[in-house]
């Protein structure tokens, strides 16, 4: 196991492309960290220059305090699990696996033993002497993973391994890999754009955008308190909803004016001697988060007049997607919370209040951390 550094690391493309900017990252001995974002955000191009398979424009990365910038990617004792598999179609299940143990002139006994042990906790035993056309896609990512993990390197890096899978096969796999994560207890850099993934994977996240790191934290902390707006937008299923509108500061309380809607928060829901930046704001809330009429209280709340558009069952619960004169809103909820929701005709929404968030300023940062 190891602990890995990243130290003011950049790259830049040709063409003055600017792919990652300053990431600064520690991950202990042992953490799983997931680095998460949109195509294009850099997180490919961070876990390639760890592997060695990309050179750093600025910065340094250490592994055990190594530095290895100029270390050969086949010296750096990590494992890599590809987003294709990259299984070779000439070998068998076996062979596969062996690969690394072979080349790094692991004694031929003990390369059996590793396989077969490995083998044995993937379920591929029965699976040794297929090649990789006889494999399903599921089957595929476990010799991967089989692969990697049988080297017993340093440090595991995961390329978006689920991506190619279906979706039952990506809720499963992601289950083996919770179960596996916590049996190895190695050093694990994973890479994805599967928000679901980050979450009940990682013990952080690290949330991408345009190469720079937009917030470091546990799956909880980076869900509930956003540091920005693209976090609060990028993470959640559906994403958080937001209210473009102005706060300001009048007497007892700040007033949020949005469409023909003035809304009301008592001071105290900000932090002591607060000044909203100036220009328009985004009130956010999540979907969950609403209180529909007929459903119990939930302490205080702030009311939104709106309109139902159209009702999206899900099955174990119902997205309605309404309307008001500020935009758009999705509240989700079960079937039991809409009995009182009308058809047609305008009726109050609530949100609890403790679950509002407000951005603005500079990087649209959370207002309310």
């Amino acid at each position: 196991m190891a602990k890995v550094e990243f130290r003011k690391v950049g790259k830049t493309f040709p063409g003055e492309v600017r792919a990652v900017d300053n990431f600064d990252l520690s991950i202990d001995d042992g953490e799983f960290i997931v680095l998460v974002g949109p195509s294009g955000c850099g997180k490919t191009t961070i876990m390639r220059m760890l592997a060695g398979l990309e050179t750093l424009t600025d910065g340094e990365i250490q592994i055990d305090d190594r530095v290895v910038n100029d270390v050969a990617s086949g010296d750096r004792d990590v494992s890599m699990v590809f987003q294709d598999y990259a299984l070779f179609p000439h070998l068998n299940v076996f062979e596969n696996m062996a690969f690394g143990l072979r080349a790094r002139n692991f004694p031929k006994d003990e390369t059996a033993r590793l396989v077969r042990g490995v083998a044995d906790r993937l379920g591929l035993s029965d699976l040794l002497e297929r090649k990789p056309a006889a494999l399903s896609g599921g089957q595929r990512q476990r010799v991967a993973l089989g692969r990697a993990i049988a080297r017993k390197p340093k440090v595991y890096l995961m390329d978006e391994p689920l991506s190619n899978l279906d979706a039952q096969l990506r809720l499963a796999m992601r289950k083996e890999l919770a179960a596996l994560r916590k049996e190895l207890g190695v050093t694990t850099l994973y890479v994805t754009h599967d928000q679901a993934e980050a979450l009940t994977l990682g013990d952080r996240i690290c949330v991408l955008n345009a190469g720079r790191i937009q917030q470091i934290g546990s799956p909880q902390e980076t869900y509930d308190q956003p540091a920005n707006r693209f976090v609060a937008g990028f993470l959640g299923n559906p994403p958080m909803n937001f209210i473009e509108g102005k706060l300001q500061g009048e007497g007892e309380v700040y007033v949020f004016s949005t469409g023909n809607q003035q809304l009301s928060f008592p001071r105290g829901h900000f932090p002591e001697n607060f000044e909203p930046p100036s220009g328009t704001l985004a009130l956010g809330a999540r979907p969950d988060h609403f209180v529909l009429p007929g459903t119990p209280e939930v302490g205080e709340t702030l009311s939104l007049e709106v309109e139902l558009e159209h009702r999206e069952w899900q099955g174990d619960h119902i997205l309605l997607h309404l309307k008001g004169n500020f935009g758009p809103l999705v509240a989700k909820t079960n079937a039991a919370d809409i009995q009182a929701v009308p058809e047609a005709g305008a009726f109050p929404v609530e949100i609890a209040l403790p679950h509002c968030h407000f951005f603005g300023g500079p990087n649209d940062r959370n207002l309310l951390p």
